[in-house]
């Protein structure tokens, strides 16, 4: 097989955007993905005419997400006015029978979001602490705050601000059992991430940017790997489907399968793989014969659901974008909490709508009656679960030298989003630039 000089392992948008930044250096890229299409865990599935979101959901400003916005405008999607569209009315609560609108923006400190005064205010002291922190959302272990956990640095705070509003939001989008997952990391995203009134999807699903990245690119899908030698000459990258020769490779997949695929790293390297947990995730979406809203939202889209112990937020899909259902139809997602996620995860795709769809109803009513079809997603590994251990190693990590294998994905910054598996591949790409250098002068790295 031809030599190349980069392989990169794994569609996502680590990968993708790796692999991007390095053809466009100069240099000969193949990308490897197992899955049958791109997008990991941005993937949209099309059926029926509904684009099923499998995973990420939007995308926050240009301010917030600055690596993610800095390819759509190399790849060109933002001449397209609407290829990017605001979600409107994007995250509410559910309170006291209904959902609670413009939580996580300024509004919602007038509206209530379903905080007491007191809690609101609570909320507004966070804010503005965690602002003067000089919180870094890619060096979460860098200006930490005291508390080790999501759990201890909530616990400062009105218990509304943890049991109706933060403790979801971390619970329901990342997975995280608040007892369990790192306060930096957590702290940083919410000081970076902004309003939930600057919050963004893909008009044509949110997998828009891995495929625009993937037409420029050599991507062969459906070809799994199934490990990474460094010898002598390069990297072999091992597959059933035959052994590609590289000058270097980039593994952009998950944590535990980066260790798998190169048992051989530095003990650098296998210290850090070996600390970076996950938790994994699961959803319902669910097809619907009647564009459904929540009690109290009607234009809602995100509604974190505090107190369940199955379900944790419910996402009304074709709120974020009417192009997500045909015409007079629906689409939503069910989210489980962390608790429920272990139980469920290996259970029969009916046993999942059984534990759900009950439990959504008193949100969606009537939402049994509508439903005209079920698509379970299962990620093992979701999104990152960082602790203190991964906190201490990483430093040790990231002050590694360029070597014929980098790492590339949200977890290399401990940044459960899709902007800190696309800012992973910036550094995955300088530094492997930087290794090519023995034999070829470095070529500059851009968008």
């Amino acid at each position: 097989m031809t030599r190349v000089d980069v392989a990169v392992v794994g569609a996502g948008p680590a990968g993708l955007a790796t692999a991007h930044l390095l053809a466009g250096a100069g240099l000969t890229v193949r990308v490897l993905e197992a899955a049958d299409a791109v997008g990991g865990r941005m993937r949209t599935l099309r059926t029926g005419g509904h684009l099923i979101d499998t995973g990420a959901e939007m995308i926050p400003s240009a301010d917030a997400y600055p690596a993610t916005w800095r390819l759509i405008r190399a790849t060109g999607l933002d001449a397209d006015p609407g290829a990017v569209p605001p979600v409107r009315d994007a995250l509410s609560v559910w309170w006291n029978g209904r959902a609670r609108r413009h939580a996580g923006r300024p509004l919602g400190l007038l509206t209530g979001m379903g905080l007491s005064p007191r809690a609101r205010l609570d909320l507004v002291r966070l804010q503005l602490r965690l602002g003067r922190a000089g919180l870094d959302p890619e060096h979460p272990e860098r200006a930490a705050p005291e508390e080790k956990t999501v759990a201890d640095l909530l616990g400062s705070y009105d218990p509304q601000l943890g049991e109706r509003l933060l403790g979801p939001l971390a619970a329901g989008f990342f997975g995280w059992p608040p007892r369990e997952a790192a306060a930096a990391p957590f702290a940083a995203h919410l000081a970076s991430s902004g309003s939930t009134a600057t919050w963004r999807t893909y008009r044509d699903g949110m997998d828009t940017l891995a495929r625009a990245l993937a037409e420029g690119l050599d991507v062969r899908t459906g070809h799994p790997v199934t490990g990474v030698a460094p010898g002598p000459d390069g990297v072999r990258v091992d597959s059933p489907r035959g052994a590609l020769p590289a000058r270097a490779a980039v593994l952009a997949v998950p944590a535990p399968v980066a260790a798998r695929l190169h048992p051989g790293a530095p003990p650098a390297e296998r210290a850090y793989l070996a600390a970076c947990a996950y938790a994994p995730m699961l959803r319902l979406s669910v097809l619907l014969d009647a564009p459904l809203s929540p009690r109290g939202a009607r234009r809602g889209f995100a509604v974190l659901v505090p107190g369940d112990p199955v379900l944790g937020v419910v996402t009304v899909d074709h709120a974020k974008h009417p192009g997500r259902a045909p015409r007079g139809r629906g689409l939503i997602s069910l989210i489980t909490r962390p608790e429920a996620t272990g139980t469920l995860l290996d259970a029969p795709d009916a046993e999942v709508a059984d534990a759900l769809l009950p439990r959504a109803e008193r949100i969606l009513p009537g939402l049994g009656a509508h439903v005209r079809g079920t698509v379970v997603h299962r990620f093992t590994h979701g999104l990152p679960l960082p602790d203190s251990r991964a906190l201490a190693a990483r430093p040790a990590f990231t002050a590694r030298p360029p070597a014929p294998v980098d790492y590339a994905g949200d977890w290399t910054s401990l940044r459960p989003c899709s902007e800190g598996a696309v800012a992973s591949a910036f550094t995955a790409a300088e530094r492997t630039a930087a290794f090519l250098t023995a034999t070829r002068e470095p070529l500059p790295i851009e968008a």
